[in-house]
């Protein structure tokens, strides 16, 4: 195995990229992917210590060449019913489109709320695109944030997948 990288949280990452937006992580647990992170800038990056990482990665990077590539890699269930309930819906939004927050909770028979929180819990971004849901009023947050580099990784996402 190659050498680790923890989060915060002392979590170890099986790979962690340096990506156009900035730094991202890679966590495997048995035999599928069990979360992805945007890191602080500054994160350094250091190769996959598995076959699973390395076909993460192998994809994150083909689909920073072709955002229409889809990704096929096996997550660990995560989530509440509910919860994969929104990450369907997020994950059938069109790269280039974006969908309000509200418009996702009318689909689902839902709050608005209850969305974003849905959003925020997402452990597979890029495979689950988040960053397609917008607020009415702008931009909105993303993964758990209002400004700093998550909001910068989600303007170049959005304006990425805008311009291909």
């Amino acid at each position: 195995m190659g050498s680790h990288q923890t989060d915060s949280s002392g979590a170890t990452f099986a790979a962690t990229l340096s990506v156009p937006f900035g730094a991202f992580g890679i966590r495997v647990a048995g035999n599928a992917i069990h979360e992805l992170v945007f890191l602080p800038p500054g994160t350094r990056a250091i190769p996959p210590d598995c076959a699973l990482a390395e076909r993460a990665a192998t994809q994150i990077y083909a689909w920073l060449e072709d955002p229409d590539r889809p990704f096929d890699l096996p997550l660990a269930t995560r989530g509440t019913l509910f919860q994969r309930r929104v990450w369907d819906a997020i994950a059938a939004i069109p790269r280039g489109e974006t969908r309000q927050y509200a418009h996702l909770s009318d689909a689902l028979g839902s709050a608005a709320r209850a969305v974003g929180q849905a959003c925020r819990a997402n452990p597979f971004p890029l495979v689950i695109p988040c960053h397609r849901v917008v607020s009415a009023t702008g931009i909105g947050g993303f993964a758990g944030a209002s400004g700093g580099y998550l909001i910068d990784a989600k303007h170049w996402l959005l304006a990425f997948e805008a311009n291909r």
